[in-house]
């Protein structure tokens, strides 16, 4: 998988437990708005 590409996002941020997003699965969302997510999280 590359680092960057939307299976990467996802990867990431089931990692470090998110699952969901306002309760839809995170794997329904565009790459970017999982980038953004990932940003959050890691703050």
């Amino acid at each position: 998988m590359h680092v960057g590409s939307k299976g990467w996002y996802v990867e990431e941020l089931k990692n470090i437990g998110v699952r969901h997003l306002e309760g839809r699965k995170i794997e329904k969302y565009k790459t970017h708005i999982l980038a953004n997510l990932l940003d959050e999280k890691k703050d």
